[in-house]
Formats: structure tokens, sequence, C-alpha cells
């Protein structure tokens, strides 16, 4: 009887131990990935328009034989992509 009584105790002290792990390091919540689905979503979109509207007025102001809103937009989004990347680095490695 003793045995099982040491058993019995090893297992509630195991199972405490791993709530208590558990309480202390929760996991990532559901609700942190769609943050980080819109902060890639934002860190993109915002420098593509930025570069739409800044090429189209110097389409107006400085013509050139190319479009000054299809070289930003691309522009902005290259440097959308590398906003995102760095972010999603970021938050990758916890700093």
């Amino acid at each position: 009887m003793t045995h099982e009584h040491d058993k019995s105790a090893d297992d509630i002290g195991r199972r405490a131990k791993r709530m208590k792990n558990a309480r202390d390091n929760p996991g990532p919540s559901p609700l942190r990935g769609i943050g980080t689905f819109g902060m890639i979503g934002w860190a993109i979109a915002v420098p593509t328009v930025g570069g739409a509207f800044l090429g189209h007025w110097l389409d107006r102001v400085a013509p050139q034989e190319f479009s000054w809103t299809i070289a930003l937009i691309l522009g902005g989004v290259v440097l959308g992509g590398l906003i995102a990347w760095g972010w999603v680095t970021k938050e990758g490695t916890g700093e």
C-alpha cells in the first residue's frame, strides 16, 4: 500500500510541476498571430501607398520617360518587405 501511496504522491507532484510551468510560461496566444499578420500587412501597405502618392506627384511635377508611380510602388513594396522581414525576425528571436 505504501508503494501505491508513494506513486500517487509522485504523480501529483509531477502534475503540479507541469501546471506551474504551464502557468508561468504560457504559449503564444492565437491573437498574437492575427496581430502579426496585421503588422506585416501594414508594414508593406504603408510604404507602397506612400510610394504611389509620391510617384503620382512626381509624374506631374517632373515627368520622365519612365513612370515614377510604378517605380515608387515597386520601391515601396521592397521597402515594406524589408521592414516586415526585420519585424518578423525580431519577433521570432524574442528580442
